[in-house]
């Protein structure tokens, strides 16, 4: 049976349509498998830092059954303090007052046995400086403040904390070198398969991390003065043969 002409052209028209759609999915799976070649690598930047700010809470506490006797001790023992601070180099405009506290546990309704001294008066001194070497010698002899008979409190605080403010300035030259580092992982990896490295398909940049330079257990960061500042970068580079 003979095809007409018109029905014949139809057929070849089809069959050039699937031809030329076989053509482009077979191409499409070339470019997709292309440009799926790329290595991930992750490029690590570290600098040692130290604290450009130390905040100290110096909390002292009176007892006594005269509420005039323990304000007294308070404001002597406060003189007691900047006058310690003022010998190992911090002056007295470094030092502030944070809070005067008064307890009288003659008021305190589920109060039990007896009372030996009724009022508790309690001071925080805080110090503020941009020298913290000078705040972690004076927290290092703090035993001169107890044998001048200053009766320090833990409560609520827990010694000077040490803060570096200066992230800003160093953060351009550790992406830099976190992204040198990676680039050079790449290069190692194309060259160990016989291939190259295009260009950054993809880049992600970490969170910047200060750390304490020695990472001993229960001593964070805030505790020492010297720290390490940690960024890691993670990019995709293209492979090509």
């Amino acid at each position: 049976m003979r095809m007409s002409p018109l029905l014949l052209a139809a057929a070849v028209l089809l069959a050039a349509g699937f031809a030329a759609a076989g053509w482009f999915v077979g191409r499409g799976f070339l470019e997709a498998r292309a440009g799926d070649r790329f290595v991930t690598v992750k490029g690590l930047a570290e600098r040692e830092v130290q604290a450009d700010l130390a905040l100290w809470p110096m909390r002292f506490v009176a007892t006594s059954n005269s509420l005039a006797e323990a304000q007294q001790k308070v404001v002597a023992d406060a003189g007691k303090i900047v006058a310690f601070l003022g010998a190992q180099g911090l002056p007295p405009e470094t030092v502030s007052v944070q809070s005067l506290e008064v307890n009288d546990l003659l008021a305190q309704a589920y109060r039990s046995g007896p009372i030996e001294s009724r009022f508790i008066v309690s001071q925080t001194l805080l110090v503020r400086t941009t020298d913290p070497l000078k705040v972690e010698r004076a927290s290092q002899n703090i035993g001169a403040l107890v044998a001048a008979g200053v009766v320090l409190s833990n409560e609520g605080q827990s010694g000077p904390v040490y803060l570096f403010t200066k992230l800003n300035d160093i953060k351009p030259a550790m992406i830099a070198e976190a992204t040198k580092s990676a680039r050079e992982g790449a290069e190692q990896f194309a060259a160990d398969s016989g291939s190259r490295i295009e260009g950054i398909r993809r880049a992600t940049q970490g969170l910047f991390q200060i750390l304490p330079r020695d990472d001993t257990p229960g001593m964070t960061q805030e505790k020492q003065v010297a720290k390490t500042v940690r960024v890691v970068s993670t990019i995709d580079y293209a492979l090509a043969d």
